[in-house]
């Protein structure tokens, strides 16, 4: 991808990533409110991590609990790129892209703590973040199954716009997928499908090199060259620094307006690591804290917090009153988590069909949903 608009040295980065299938103008780096505001959303994801280790440890978290530490850039760069109305679909480690897309954490820390007020009425906890009003449409636990969801998406999307509507195709559908995903098949029937049904969405990989306890070079083909996983279905490809949000957006955002403009699907590989392990049980042997250190050298939030420091002038105690608000914010989530009530036995019967049918009692909106205008 060629940089032609600008030439700081996030653009600069982007530059020297492999070689891309489709060039690009890059998108020009918004302005200092925007990225303020992306500041806060990754030290937001960053502390909600924290306190959710810390829950987990203390026994408010039950079952599977992965952390996306590391990662942030990819959530908060690539949902700014797209409109607020765009599906986003993905899978378990999901708790960073529902803050990004815009769900209040309060709602997002009871789901966790399997709380009747959590964004599923604590009946899916960590791996299900579901937010209806964001077009968030949840974290799957089962490795892949969100694709061909994210391909049914941007089929009903393309269809509403051009046959119910009588216009033109104007969506774009995200899905996210780890690495370990493009070992499964249903990823290949889902390309597969996208690419000849013109559907526009946008398969987002977040590489972070290792897909459970298993390095990528040794779980899957081509590791050196994901480029092939696409180009065998006639699908575009990029490749984008993911620790870096400046370069995400700028790299993801002319992708999107071109997927919305030409109705196609698109593969992009963001590199990226997480720092913790692969869920709160994984004991990280099977690297070392070398690279770990390494890794977290370049981070995505220390990256941009010095962009705006040298460009805008953004102070160092502005950023840190800035942490403490964040730091408030998740504390008083947790706390409202805590007192959210048990999900009742009877929510046992709710929930599986919509209508009533025989013992099931139909559906109900979460609290979140009820709640419409409050801001926590």
């Amino acid at each position: 991808m060629t940089n032609r608009n600008t030439t700081t040295t996030a653009e600069n980065k982007s530059s020297e990533m492999t070689e891309n299938s489709f060039q690009f103008s890059f998108a020009p780096i918004p302005e200092k409110g925007v990225l303020l505001g992306w500041l806060r959303q990754m030290l937001l994801i960053r502390e909600f991590e924290v306190r959710t280790m810390q829950a987990y440890q203390n026994r408010l978290i039950g079952g599977f609990c992965h952390i996306y530490i590391g990662q942030e850039a990819v959530a908060v760069g690539t949902i700014a790129a797209v409109n607020s109305d765009d599906p986003i679909v993905l899978a378990y480690r999901d708790h960073g892209h529902a803050l990004a897309r815009g769900m209040d954490p309060k709602y997002c820390m009871a789901e966790m703590f399997g709380r009747i007020g959590g964004c599923a009425k604590g009946k899916g906890g960590s791996m299900h973040m579901f937010d209806a009003d964001h077009h968030l449409y949840g974290g799957h636990g089962i490795v892949s199954a969100q694709t061909p969801l994210g391909t049914g998406l941007a089929f009903a999307t393309k269809y509403e716009d051009e046959i119910i509507k009588g216009g033109k195709s104007s969506h774009v559908t995200v899905c996210y997928l780890g690495d370990g995903a493009l070992n499964q098949g249903c990823f290949y029937e889902a390309m597969n499908l996208a690419s000849l049904q013109d559907l526009p969405v946008i398969f987002v990989l977040e590489n972070n090199r290792y897909s459970m306890g298993t390095s990528i070079e040794r779980g899957t083909s081509m590791a050196n060259d994901l480029r092939v996983k696409s180009e065998a279905f006639g699908i575009q490809h990029a490749i984008i620094d993911g620790k870096d949000v400046l370069s995400t957006y700028q790299n993801f955002k002319p992708i999107a307006d071109w997927c919305r403009e030409e109705s196609r699907p698109f593969f992009v590989e963001a590199q990226t690591y997480r720092y913790k392990g692969h869920s709160m049980s994984d004991p990280r042997k099977y690297r070392t804290r070398d690279e770990e250190s390494n890794e977290e050298l370049r981070d995505c939030i220390n990256t941009l917090e010095q962009f705006l420091e040298e460009e805008h002038d953004v102070t160092q105690d502005s950023m840190k009153q800035m942490t403490r608000q964040v730091k408030t914010q998740v504390r008083q989530a947790v706390e409202w988590a805590k007192n959210s009530p048990e999900v009742p036995l009877e929510e046992l019967y709710t929930d599986v069909y919509t209508d009533v049918w025989g013992p099931y009692l139909g559906t109900s909106k979460p609290e979140m949903l009820q709640d419409e205008g409050d801001a926590t």
